[in-house]
């Protein structure tokens, strides 16, 4: 009997590549998406995919009682951490209150593994490299949302016996990127501006560091997991080594893409200045699925995928909650609203 998989965000980024990997691993995957940033096309063949919402109690409780789901992998999430503090309402719905209901479905359908990517945001900012074991003080809304499932996750395998595996990526990028989003994803939003001709806008003086991970380097050894159990109940940093500057990171892309570079330098917002993590677990456990993409390539492999897509029109989030303190080049796109 082959495995049912129920990848939720299957149709995003990250979800595609690890539906697709696990189609690679002969197990059957059913995909969830509400297509709110992801794209049809990016759902992998061979895989039910069914278009709604986690925050649909009843649907994914139909999704549940009409298969045998054996094992989950929950991406589907909104990551923009400096959006955050302006959609505390929206963060909360889409980050905590729907991973809720995936978890009560896991445990009153006795799934054997809930994997769930959680984020680098939960650990704030200091204490660089980052290691698993320490106390994590998220400094913005989406970093308490995930921080806040990874609780939930620990209290309900105390409680009721639930497995799950917490991973902690970073900085994610690579081909599938929705790149037209532009509050989230620095490179697509470089790439997505090259094409616009536009230059390329950074937050401050472009000196904060981050390490910035390809997609096959953290979705290969995700898939692998749910199927691992020495990996049951473990939390996980996955990602890159090697932090680089935005500066940095604008040149790359400038020179992979083939355009020049220009700079426009924004008005610095309130985000941690140093992010990068430890990967020393996640390398002894997942020995057999290392890659190690580096930056020049890794870009140059997305930058590939884009120029056959083209530029994303750059839509802008709807309903805004506070306005107060939002950064300008943001609140240029609102009518800011006194309460």
């Amino acid at each position: 009997m082959l495995d049912k998989v129920l990848v939720t965000g299957g149709a995003g980024f990250m979800g595609s590549h690890i539906a697709e990997h696990l189609i690679k691993q002969q197990k059957k995957v059913i995909v969830i998406d509400d297509l709110s940033g992801g794209f049809r096309d990016n759902v992998p063949d061979n895989v039910e995919f069914v278009e709604g919402s986690i925050l649909n109690v009843e649907l994914i409780e139909n999704v549940f009682e009409q298969n045998s789901i054996t094992h989950i992998y929950h991406l589907a999430a909104y990551a923009a951490e400096g959006l955050s503090h302006f959609i505390k309402r929206f963060n909360y719905n889409n980050n905590l209150i729907g991973s809720v209901n995936l978890i009560n479905m896991a445990v009153n359908h006795s799934v054997k593994c809930f994997v769930f990517t959680s984020s680098i945001a939960v650990y704030g900012s200091g204490q660089t490299p980052f290691l698993e074991n320490i106390r994590p003080e998220p400094e913005d809304s989406y970093g308490i949302a995930k921080y806040a499932v990874e609780q939930e996750l620990k209290i309900s395998h105390e409680m009721f016996g639930l497995n799950y595996i917490i991973f902690r990526p970073h900085n994610v990028y690579g081909e599938r990127q929705n790149i037209g989003d532009r509050y989230r994803n620095v490179i697509g939003i470089f790439m997505n501006q090259l094409m616009n001709k536009q230059p390329l806008t950074i937050f401050g003086d472009g000196k904060q560091t981050r390490a910035f991970s390809y997609i096959d380097d953290v979705a290969l050894p995700i898939a692998h997991s749910g199927f691992m159990e020495k990996c049951y109940n473990e939390t996980f940093n996955i990602g890159a080594d090697q932090p680089y500057s935005v500066n940095t990171l604008a040149q790359v892309v400038a020179e992979q893409m083939g355009e020049k570079l220009e700079i426009h330098y924004l008005e610095e917002r309130n985000e941690v200045k140093h992010a990068f993590s430890d990967h020393t677990k996640s390398k002894k456990y997942f020995s057999d699925y290392q890659i190690n993409v580096d930056l020049e390539e890794g870009i140059q492999r997305m930058a590939d995928w884009v120029k056959t897509k083209g530029a994303r029109k750059s839509n802008k989030f709807k309903n805004i909650e506070i306005f107060q303190n939002m950064p300008d080049s943001w609140a240029k796109d609102f009518e800011y609203k006194k309460w």
